[in-house]
């Protein structure tokens, strides 16, 4: 058994940009999950690991009861801090896959040692084994002032698109089809913009949580893949045996000024096909957490809420439960993994259709990332928003909700709106027609 890990509070506020950059720059087994440039909530940490070996050593944690230890650190206490990509999710659930064998299905790095700040209270905490706490606190000191320098401007680069602007509105139609059918009620549609080219991940992340922050960024390096993310839609947390689940479903670009703004999140609000799209995946993740929670427990605690970031307006809803007694991480992502949200309804259904609509692999897009504590708690956020980069280039992938009352065209728009940001980090631009 590891020793059991120590916090100790450094003296100061330090940045965790410029302590990630400091310390972590060059491993080659680094993380940062990160809650946004200049956030005044949350928690970042970063840290280096070692590559796990077994990718299901996660899964046998059981999930956090309530009742634990007192720890001023944050809720990571040491564990995992990696990403489960969708393909390999959906065929555990009984949905035929395709893989894109580029990038690892699963990849956790063991974490005994990082840097814990909470930004709400601007206070910090290196956490490791005791000895080694106190170096690591010194170490992380040094750069308490230090404020990190803008990454460099991309070098501009070319973009490909999986589907045409038209392929993709022609995939809208058979969407349709298969909802007039009745063989579903939504589908996420989703497809993939790439890069071949040499990129440099860590300067890509920075470039994307610069210009669309997000609660739940995050960069995740393991050797010759990484995974940089401006996500703003958290899929599962566990803390004291309750599980909450944040699903994203509808979307608006900002406004060019004020009054413009106001207006596309009140049209965002009220606009009949993403309340009902909302819904729908609200009512799935019900189902899906009523398999492992005590019955009853169930309930939905915010119901169509925008929340707004940089590029976009969100309609988001909040659903929790209480854990049944003895389920495990692996019973939790069972019964709910891959989200609704990057799905459809009914989701067996929904990912057959997908599979044979867009007939190839979505890889560590619409799957999910962040950490599981040996304690049990967990926080994982949708890989959404987000840059996937392996030895060849890199890759961004983007999607939508489709229901019987989409609009193709305002479909397509929206895709664009998601891609831009994690493109532009790039160097790249949309391609013709999107």
């Amino acid at each position: 058994m590891s020793d059991p890990l120590v916090a100790v509070e450094l003296a100061a506020w330090a940045d965790p940009a410029s302590v990630f950059l400091a310390l972590h720059a060059d491993d080659p087994h680094a993380f940062w999950l990160d809650a946004g440039p200049d956030a005044e909530l949350g928690w970042s940490w970063v840290g280096s690991g070692t590559p796990e070996a077994d990718a299901g050593a996660p899964r046998a944690v059981t999930c956090a009861r309530a009742g634990g230890e007192a720890w001023e650190a944050g809720r990571f206490r040491g564990g995992w801090v990696g990403w489960l990509g969708y393909d390999e999710a959906a065929e555990r659930a009984g949905a035929p896959a395709r893989y894109d064998e580029r990038m690892p299905r699963a990849k956790w790095l063991r974490v005994d040692e990082f840097v814990a700040f909470d930004h709400g209270g601007r206070r910090a905490w290196a956490v490791a084994t005791a000895g080694r706490a106190d170096e690591l606190a010194a170490e992380a000191a040094r750069f308490a002032a230090f404020a990190a320098t803008p990454a460099a401007s991309a070098e501009p680069t070319a973009a490909a698109s999986r589907h045409t602007a038209e392929e993709y509105a022609g995939l809208i139609g058979r969407c349709r089809d298969a909802i007039r059918e009745g063989d579903a009620y939504q589908l996420c549609l989703t497809t993939r913009f790439e890069v071949a080219a040499s990129v440099d991940a860590l300067a890509a992340y920075r470039r994307l949580r610069a210009v669309t922050p997000a609660h739940h960024g995050g960069f995740v390096r393991s050797g010759p893949v990484s995974l940089a993310s401006a996500s703003p839609e958290r899929f599962l947390e566990v803390e004291e045996g309750v599980v909450r689940t944040r699903p994203i479903k509808g979307t608006r670009p900002r406004g060019a000024d004020a009054a413009a703004d106001a207006a596309l999140a009140e049209e965002l609000l009220t606009d009949a096909k993403e309340r009902a799209e909302n819904v729908m995946i609200v009512d799935l993740m019900r189902n899906d957490l009523s398999r492992v929670c005590e019955p009853g427990s169930v309930g939905v605690d915010g119901l169509l809420e925008v929340e707004s970031y940089p590029a976009v307006h969100q309609l988001v809803s909040t659903v929790s439960g209480t854990l049944a007694h003895g389920v495990t991480v692996g019973d939790l992502l069972d019964a709910t993994f891959p989200a609704g949200s990057m799905t459809g309804a009914p989701k067996l259904s929904a990912m057959t259709i997908l599979h044979d609509l867009e007939r190839a692999p979505r890889g560590v897009f619409a799957g999910c990332f962040g950490w599981v504590g040996d304690d049990g708690a967990l926080d994982l956020a949708m890989v959404i928003r987000s840059i996937v980069v392996h030895p060849g280039g890199a890759y961004v992938g983007a999607g939508g909700g489709i229901t019987w009352r989409s609009d193709a065209a305002a479909e397509v728009a929206e895709v664009g709106v998601k891609a831009r940001g994690p493109l532009a980090a790039l160097g790249a631009a949309l391609p013709p027609g999107w």
